[in-house]
C-alpha cells in the first residue's frame, strides 16, 4: 500500500488551475514563456524523474496516473510537502495535449548549474550552433555522455536542454552532463582558443579532411562544432574552426542527421578521455 499524504489530490477537472504547469505540453512556443516565466521544467516517466531529483533538481508537484503511484512510492514519500496530482489517463491527455503513455510527470525548479567558463576548462566538448530540434539536441547531450565527453556548449539559439522532449530523448543525460549556453555567437570559435582548444568544425566543405586524419592527430584539448539541421554551420564558425572535417560517406549520401555526426565524431575524437 502507498502512504498517502495530505498534498495527494485526486483531480477531475481539466482547467484545474493546480495543474498549470503541465498545459498543453507539445506547444512549444507556450512552454517555452511558461517555463522561462515560471522557474520550471517538466519531466516524463519514472526513470527520468527518479534521474532528475536524483541529480538534485527539487520537484513542485507530481501529476500521476493512479497507477504509477506505487513505482514512485520512494520518491513521493521523500517530498511528502509537493503536491501530487492523481488523475484518469484521460484527464492527462486533455491538459497535457498528449497521450502519457508512460504515465507519470514531474514538474521540476530549473535551475542554471554550469557557466561557460567551468566548461571551457574541461578536454573535450561539443558545441552546438542553432540546433533547434530539441530531440536532436537531446540525442547529442546522450552521445556525448556516453562517449566520455566533457560537456556541451548551446548558441543563444539553439534548442533548450530541460525541455520536455530533449530531456526523454536523453534519458536524463541532461542531467548528468555539464551544459551551458553561450551569450555571444560571433566570438565563440576565438572563445574556445583562447581557452586552449583545438576546435574541429563538422562541415561538408572542400577544404574539410577526413575525420579519420584528425583523429590520429586528436590534442589534448578538443571541441566538435556541429551546426543547425538545415545548412551546418555558419561561415563564420566554419572559417573560425582551426580544422574543418568530414565523415566519409558512400551510396550518394552527403550528409547525417546531426546526431548521429556527434555520435560519430565522440567516438572518433575522445583520444585519451
Amino acid at each position: 500500500m502507498v502512504r498517502q499524504h495530505s498534498t495527494w489530490a485526486s483531480v477531475v477537472d481539466a482547467e484545474d488551475p493546480r495543474l498549470a504547469d503541465y498545459v498543453q505540453l507539445r506547444e512549444v512556443s507556450l512552454r517555452r514563456h511558461l517555463e522561462s516565466e515560471h522557474g520550471l521544467f517538466i519531466a516524463e516517466g519514472e526513470k527520468v524523474i527518479r534521474r532528475a531529483v536524483a541529480a538534485g533538481y527539487r520537484p513542485r508537484s507530481f501529476l500521476l496516473a493512479e497507477r504509477w503511484l506505487p513505482g514512485l512510492a520512494d520518491v513521493l514519500q521523500r517530498w511528502p510537502d509537493v503536491p501530487v496530482y492523481v488523475v484518469s489517463e484521460a484527464l492527462a491527455e486533455e491538459v497535457t495535449g498528449f497521450h502519457v503513455h508512460r504515465g507519470a510527470l514531474a514538474s521540476l525548479r530549473r535551475e542554471a548549474r554550469h557557466k561557460v567558463a567551468e566548461l571551457l576548462m574541461l578536454d573535450r566538448l561539443v558545441v552546438l550552433e542553432d540546433v533547434v530540434d530539441h530531440t536532436n539536441v537531446g540525442a547529442v547531450l546522450r552521445n556525448a555522455a556516453a562517449l566520455g565527453w566533457g560537456g556541451v556548449l548551446l548558441s543563444p539559439r539553439a534548442a533548450d536542454p530541460l525541455y520536455r522532449r530533449a530531456i526523454k530523448v536523453s534519458m536524463g543525460a541532461v542531467f548528468s552532463l555539464p551544459w551551458a549556453r553561450l551569450t555571444d555567437w560571433a566570438s565563440t570559435p576565438g572563445v574556445l582558443r583562447e581557452a586552449g582548444f583545438t576546435t574541429v568544425a563538422l562541415t561538408l566543405g572542400d577544404d574539410a579532411v577526413d575525420l579519420a586524419y584528425v583523429a590520429a592527430r586528436a590534442p589534448e584539448k578538443l571541441a566538435i562544432l556541429l551546426g543547425t539541421e538545415g545548412s551546418g554551420l555558419s561561415q563564420r564558425w566554419r572559417s573560425g574552426a582551426d580544422v574543418r572535417a568530414v565523415i566519409p560517406m558512400r551510396a550518394g549520401i552527403d550528409s547525417l542527421n546531426v546526431a548521429a555526426a556527434s555520435a560519430i565524431a565522440c567516438y572518433a575524437l575522445a583520444g585519451r578521455v
